[in-house]
């Protein structure tokens, strides 16, 4: 018997960018985001993902500190999906 390995693609961190956890929905495209660098930032979410996907409590997203204020508040740069999620908490990156 033949074992299938599943190939997911994956948006890994690149330098400045750090992966976090949804930790509650303050609307107009506003979030808390507990990051892994153990920091809680208030994150907006840009248009082109506004009105297309669905954003729940707990979904992993990748954040891009600010320049200015890096340590508060950033942007969500990518969202990741359920399989991508599971994929980076197997692999240790959450």
């Amino acid at each position: 018997m033949e074992t299938q390995e599943e190939f997911v693609r994956v948006r890994l961190p690149r330098s400045g960018e750090v992966i976090g956890e949804i930790e509650a929905l303050l609307g107009a495209s506003r979030f808390h985001v507990v990051c892994k660098d153990g920091k809680k930032r208030l994150c907006r979410i840009p248009g082109r993902f506004r009105k297309r996907i669905k954003i729940r409590v707990g979904d992993l997203v990748l954040v891009e500190p600010w320049t200015v204020e890096g340590d508060a508040k950033g942007d969500v740069v990518w969202i990741y999906t359920p399989t991508q999620a599971n994929w980076l908490r197997r692999k240790g990156y959450w």
